[in-house]
């Protein structure tokens, strides 16, 4: 089975590219966004100090923990489930940027890889990371420009109508054939799987509109209820823990 899997991947090299080019453009983005985030507050937090380097570790380890943990969906196969992994990811961008959530992400993907390994030809991973960073990068962008309990409220509910779109669109266009190459499966497969759990499933459009986009909203929905709930409760312990290490260095 791994050496057919990792001969599909050499046949497929073309989504392999994609694959590594999606996961560049994360980062390529959340820089360009606290550059022009700095350039409009003045505030450039973007330095990779220590503290925000203990915090990345930190919040990475629990959204590799959480990520272990999923939930199956009545309404999406079994291939489909919801973890709250990207909730560390959304708390640590919004206390330091962008590229710490993505940094978060993309850590924590690595994390999972080490202990569980992939049983999607990394395809369910990167939908995971491409996902998840489309719920960070708009929230703690917006957030950014203005901190306040209503704000986090506003980009956190931008985050879930893009991750909606994003995953949807990924998954119709990119990732489910993608996976059905990589497997040397026919695209069709996975629609009969979700065929198996709602009848209404009889195409890519329906497979979307029916599992993946609700998915995504209800993933969205909890992080976002999460997030405005516990935010301005943990902000200051992060914030404490920042002068306490800032002291630290001085001394």
């Amino acid at each position: 089975m791994k050496n057919n899997l990792l001969t599909s991947i050499a046949d497929n090299a073309g989504y392999v590219v994609v694959f590594l080019l999606l996961i560049a453009a994360m980062f390529v983005v959340a820089k360009v966004a606290e550059k022009l985030v700095a350039k409009k507050t003045g505030d450039d937090g973007s330095a990779l100090t220590t503290r925000k380097v203990v915090i990345i570790g930190l919040f990475s380890a629990i959204s590799a923990i959480l990520m272990i943990f999923e939930i199956p969906v009545f309404f999406a196969p079994s291939f489909y489930r919801i973890d709250l992994s990207d909730l560390p990811a959304v708390v640590g961008a919004f206390a330091f940027g962008p590229m710490t959530g993505v940094l978060i992400e993309f850590i924590k993907i690595l994390l999972n890889l080490v202990i569980n390994g992939t049983t999607t030809a990394f395809v369910g991973e990167l939908a995971n990371f491409i996902v998840g960073c489309s719920y960070v990068l708009p929230a703690s962008i917006i957030y950014l420009f203005k901190k306040t309990r209503k704000m986090a409220m506003i980009s956190c509910l931008t985050g879930t109508l893009i991750i909606t779109i994003v995953g949807s669109s990924l998954n119709a266009f990119y990732l489910l054939p993608a996976f059905a190459a990589l497997y040397g499966m026919p695209v069709d497969s996975l629609i009969a799987m979700g065929t198996a759990v709602n009848p209404s499933i009889n195409n890519m459009f329906t497979f979307v509109l029916f599992a993946v986009a609700p998915l995504n909203l209800l993933k969205g929905g909890i992080i976002t209820g999460v997030t405005v709930a516990v935010y301005k409760k943990l902000s200051p312990i992060i914030k404490n823990a920042t002068i306490v290490s800032a002291k630290r260095q001085e001394a």
